[in-house]
């Protein structure tokens, strides 16, 4: 991948600008989750407890800022371990060194194929400052995971790299989770991909989405709204995932798709709009949000609502190849609060192509 001074998405082969789970069947949750087997729109899902809604919070970028992230990693006591795609934030990079400096364990995996330029002076100056860094392994096509555990006990999934000149006009978002079976898990793939082992098995009864695997529970997702589905992805490279939101629309549900607008996703918006989903467009220019956020809402305010964010783009590589997290929710703050955002970002986006 080239700088991003001059590529926006986190993919070699796409220039862009440079600024920017039933209830009714038993509770979704997907891959990596332990439980009883389900059957949705023909895909196999498994049934697993919820996070209450206490142990998560969304935080929504770029309207809430960097604070509440910078407040959890510069609270650690103990243990910070993160992982993220990219990181070149001098006041990130800082707290973690600070972390380190009053005794407390960091250890940062990059991710390296591709984003090396841009990762490599956040790598050399917390070296120095007595944070542990290594590459993050180099079996997955890329590792654009973007996550935190922070003292073993509250755990950061975020859609956002660590990336400062992109905070200002990027949607973005991060959901701050303290469900011990989540925080459980990250940690233990964590200590997987920092070692070089093989992945752990599943954490019972949490509600984690790990890629590679991820594209069979998000296309199983995507088949089990009725009502409504908000969207938002930066990318639509799948041709299963367009397929399933076409199929939604076309037995009645109400799709919404944003992003932002870029030339390779037109044949895939026009496949969408022929089966009836309203497809809304952000132009891609400096100054105008950039959508980068991957959400999906489903039938929010319903008696089945639930919702996905993760790092997983629609994209084969995403879902398939990549070392990516995602998390499911059937918290009604959390979805009703992402079906706000979704809409909100639809009636300030145009109709583009």
């Amino acid at each position: 991948m080239t700088d991003r001074a001059s590529c926006r998405s986190e993919y070699p082969q796409r220039a862009r600008r440079g600024s920017r789970l039933l209830r009714a069947l038993g509770r979704l949750a997907l891959a990596g989750v332990v439980g009883t087997a389900v059957l949705l729109a023909g895909e196999p899902v498994s049934a697993s407890p919820v996070a209450s809604a206490a142990a998560l919070r969304l935080i929504e970028e770029p309207g809430a800022g960097m604070a509440p992230i910078e407040e959890l990693l510069g609270s650690a006591r103990h243990q910070v371990d993160l992982v993220v795609y990219e990181l070149a934030d001098p006041v990130a990079q800082s707290i973690l060194a600070a972390d380190a400096a009053r005794g407390v364990l960091v250890r940062v995996l990059l991710n390296r194929r591709y984003t090396q330029s841009i990762n490599a002076p956040a790598r050399s100056y917390l070296l120095a400052h007595h944070v542990q860094v290594r590459w993050a392994p180099s079996r997955f096509e890329l590792v654009h995971e973007k996550a935190a555990v922070i003292d073993g006990a509250t755990a950061i999934v975020m859609t956002l790299n660590l990336t400062a000149r992109y905070y200002t006009d990027t949607r973005d978002v991060a959901i701050v989770d303290r469900a011990p079976a989540d925080v459980a898990g990250i940690e233990a793939r964590f200590a997987a991909d920092w070692s070089g082992s093989a992945d752990p098995p599943p954490t019972a009864g949490s509600e984690l989405l790990w890629s590679p695997g991820a594209e069979r529970p998000l296309l199983a997702l995507i088949g089990s709204a009725r009502a409504e589905l908000w969207v938002e992805n930066e990318e639509l490279a799948d041709p299963r995932v367009t397929a399933g939101l076409a199929a939604a629309s076309r037995r009645g549900v109400k799709v919404v798709v944003v992003m932002t607008d870029q030339p390779e996703w037109h044949a895939a918006f026009a496949q969408l709009r022929v089966a009836g989903v309203e497809v809304r467009t952000f132009p891609d220019r400096s100054g105008v949000t950039y959508v980068h956020a991957k959400v999906l809402d489903v039938d929010p305010g319903g008696p089945d609502e639930r919702a996905f964010v993760g790092s997983q783009n629609f994209s084969r590589a995403s879902l398939l190849e990549n070392r990516e997290l995602g998390l499911l929710s059937t918290s009604p703050t959390i979805v009703v609060a992402l079906a706000a955002m979704v809409r909100s970002d639809a009636s300030a986006a145009g109709y583009g192509d």
